[in-house]
């Protein structure tokens, strides 16, 4: 564990800090990614449902990095190509039931 000298009350950080803050990140760019691709009109599935779609597959893929070490890049490559891969994935799966 190391201390931030810039912090004069000498907060500690570790590692779990910074997994938190990936973690906190990837929430964000998928749900940026979920509202944008309704606003351009890749997906017409509402604003909500794209953007949960987008921070579950988001998420799924943060776990299995974090897992198995699978990664493309650096998290946020991650965490947008997740997303999208997740708007392709579940609307199109649940319409072939149909």
């Amino acid at each position: 564990m190391s201390f931030c000298a810039a912090c004069p009350c000498r907060v500690a950080r570790s590692w779990g800090d910074a997994m938190f803050m990936q973690l906190f990140g990837t929430v964000v760019i998928a749900g940026i990614v979920g509202y944008a691709s309704e606003k351009t009109g890749f997906t017409r599935n509402g604003y909500l449902p794209s953007i949960i779609i987008c921070i579950g597959g988001a998420f799924l893929f943060y776990f299995v990095r974090i897992m198995f070490g699978i990664r493309f890049g650096a998290p946020g490559i991650d965490a947008i190509l997740s997303s999208v891969g997740a708007l392709i994935i579940v609307p199109t799966h649940w319409r072939k039931g149909r």
